[in-house]
């Protein structure tokens, strides 16, 4: 069963999902730095295949699952509050909620002061609409 929040319930939610999408976010980079190193060194490039050791290499993919294991815990976390995550990068989620009897989605991302935007279940970020033009 879906949970339906309303705005304020969204807004005190924030502090601890906000901490969610940091780590995500700051996750996710550090996971595709990892990435470009080992596709370097597998691709025997000059600059990056000097000093590196397959030992270095498995030590990498190590920390890359350990980073994959962090970022499903987190989304895992979200899931659990059954908020929609839509995009890591800019920390995107939507909370399903009822608005006159019809379920709408509210929009947050991270760097946004509260809950100020939603949308209906269709439409994405292109047609998020303040809350004050809710009917």
């Amino acid at each position: 069963m879906t949970r339906f929040y309303s705005i304020d319930e969204a807004n005190a939610a924030l502090p601890d999902v906000e901490h969610i999408l940091v780590s995500l976010r700051d996750q996710r980079e550090e996971l595709i730095r990892l990435r470009d190193l080992v596709a370097e060194a597998q691709s025997g490039s000059p600059a990056t295949a000097r000093g590196t050791t397959t030992a270095d290499t498995r030590t990498l993919r190590l920390r890359m699952q350990f980073l994959i294991d962090q970022m499903q815990a987190g989304v895992g976390g979200l899931v659990e509050r059954d908020i929609t995550l839509r995009e890591i990068e800019t920390g995107l989620i939507d909370f399903p909620a009822m608005a006159n009897g019809r379920q709408i989605w509210l929009c947050w991302r991270l760097g946004e002061d509260d809950v100020d935007w939603w949308h209906e279940l269709g439409d994405g970020f292109s047609g998020r609409a303040h809350l004050a033009d809710l009917t």
